[in-house]
């Protein structure tokens, strides 16, 4: 009698811990609507359904200007290219952005988000945006590693590669508990996404320049799939040298730009040595005071340098 006793107590206990843990999850997880049609009517901007979904999407500058396509970081929409994308387009080039899957309002497939997945959607949005030949890339963080495989597996597709603060360095794990199957994207969707948009600061050296930042990353959170996204991501990239990406690029010949911010604590400036190392025909540009986003902190410098490189190497390319 006393053992069925236990029992009881011991089922309802872990009744109980199984539904506040229910409740804990349904009240820290951000996500609670589904991107559809008419949130994207709202959002506005351009789409196109490509092979694994929908992509969000923007061209500016002139219809005859060189092609410039501009791939935003790990979990920031597009929109952290704005400022730069301005000031391409009124110097006469024509730029296209686009939302990473599962970010902004670019479809969240369930799918793994690996290197065949940004490699396909990346080629995929150039061809419907209708740019033939080839363009210029640049690469934010995590699209170093997007820009960078794509360039390395697409060479004649590329004028010119430009790295602004690109991830780097070789393999790290996640922690067991994030990595663990089930568990891990549970754990991840509690106490790893809901802190996403606050931290987005830590990426300027003045974050006081930028007060609606954190609030403006929160409209994306909302949507289903999100943080799925983020976890399938952050588990393929643990597995992968970045460096060994950026060795491919080494081996081709089209010309490349890495620029960094010398305040950098999302991706330290120390790991800038492994890109020039992996690409030893790499122009490299420091950025004093900034951080994880020069582009932003510091337009009057990087402007500049990114015109005076696209520049450059279009003479390059136009030489018989």
């Amino acid at each position: 009698m006393a053992l069925r006793s236990k029992r009881r107590w011991l089922l309802a206990i872990l009744i109980a811990v199984c539904g506040l843990g229910y409740v804990w999850y349904r009240l820290r997880n951000p996500e609670h609507l589904i991107l559809d049609a008419a949130a994207r009517s709202a959002a506005g901007g351009q789409y196109v359904t490509l092979t694994d979904g929908v992509t969000h999407y923007r061209v500016s500058g002139p219809a005859d200007g060189a092609p410039v396509v501009l791939v935003h970081g790990f979990s920031t929409p597009f929109y952290i290219w704005d400022s730069t994308a301005v000031a391409l387009s009124a110097a006469g080039y024509r730029v296209l952005q686009y939302d990473l899957f599962g970010r902004g309002y670019s479809d969240r497939p369930d799918v793994t988000y690996g290197a065949d997945l940004v490699d396909r959607q990346l080629g995929e949005i150039i061809d419907s945006a209708g740019i033939r030949g080839p363009v210029h890339l640049m690469g934010l963080s995590y699209g170093g590693f997007v820009t960078g495989t794509f360039s390395g597996r697409h060479p004649e597709r590329i004028r010119s590669l430009t790295l602004v603060d690109p991830a780097a360095g070789p393999s790290s794990s996640l922690p067991w508990y994030i990595a663990a199957p089930v568990i891990g994207p549970l754990l991840w969707q509690v106490l790893v996404v809901p802190g996403m948009a606050g931290n987005q600061v830590s990426d300027f050296v003045e974050p006081k320049r930028w007060p609606d930042w954190p609030d403006r990353y929160r409209t994306q959170m909302q949507y289903r799939g999100f943080g799925r996204a983020l976890w399938s991501t952050a588990m393929f990239e643990s597995g992968v040298s970045l460096d060994s990406v950026y060795a491919t690029v080494g081996k081709q010949s089209f010309p490349v730009a890495l620029v960094w911010g010398v305040e950098d604590s999302t991706v330290s400036i120390v790991l800038s040595r492994t890109v020039r190392e992996a690409i030893p025909r790499i122009q490299f540009h420091l950025i004093e005071h900034a951080g994880h986003l020069p582009h932003m902190e510091r337009t009057d410098v990087v402007n500049p340098i990114l015109l005076d490189f696209l520049r450059a190497s279009d003479s390059v390319s136009r030489k018989p």
